[in-house]
């Protein structure tokens, strides 16, 4: 999580430099409060890795026959792990995005906000919350899939590479698919000021809950199928 305490700090810093510098344009987009918090962008790829590799790399080493023997049934063995998971990265997030705000909105300077800024207490929650289901959602595919690298290139091609290829779909089509895909849903839970286009705020929130539930639904129907 220094990754991103780190790129909002800079993100933070090279805005204020450059502040003269900056149009018309982009001083009527900027959000004070969502530049501190770029680095989710970075955060997210370390959620993603250890969600995945927290079922695959038992696997890989055989804990998996033992976290199963202590509890024969499979939902009490993901869920457990859920729990655990979800809770730690949800904590450790929150405390991230609010080290990332603050120290964020120091570099801006007379440009930064404070805490009482409409919207600022729910992006920094919303940086939490998204990544603890990103997380959710990694832990799923590693239970469905398995397989360290083949888990982790699926979610990334979820995350990441699903929004690049949109622009290949007709142009009609993109409004009722682009949206709805996992990280464009959950950026409406940390923007401040939503992009035109994108989901609200709950919608995008249940949106990603329901990309996670599935995830972990496939990984558990799986779980109870297979052998460990």
């Amino acid at each position: 999580m220094l990754g991103m305490i780190g790129v909002g700090a800079l993100a933070s810093w090279a805005t204020n430099n450059h502040w003269s510098q900056m149009g018309p344009g982009e001083l009527a987009h900027f959000q004070a409060v969502t530049r501190s918090l770029v680095g989710v962008n970075l955060a997210q790829l370390a959620i993603i890795v250890l969600g995945v590799l927290v079922i695959t790399g038992e696997y890989a080493t055989g804990m998996i026959i033992a976290s199963l023997g202590a509890a024969p049934k499979r939902t009490t063995t993901l869920l457990a792990k859920l729990t655990v998971f979800g809770v730690i990265t949800f904590c450790v997030s929150l405390v991230s995005s609010f080290i990332a705000f603050v120290i964020g909105q120091q570099l801006l300077q007379s440009h930064g906000v404070g805490l009482g800024a409409p919207h600022a207490i729910r992006a920094i929650f919303g940086v939490a919350i998204y990544l603890t289901l990103i997380g959710a959602m990694s832990l799923g595919v590693g239970f469905a899939i398995r397989s360290t690298a083949g888990g982790i290139a699926t979610v990334l091609g979820i995350v990441l590479v699903l929004p690049a290829l949109q622009d290949i779909l007709p142009t009609s089509w993109q409004p009722h698919t682009t949206p709805y895909l996992p990280s464009n849903a959950g950026s409406a839970l940390y923007s401040a000021v939503p992009d035109p286009g994108s989901l609200s705020l709950w919608t995008g929130f249940f949106v990603l809950l329901a990309w996670a539930v599935a995830a972990l639904a496939l990984g558990l129907y799986l779980l109870k199928r297979r052998d460990a």
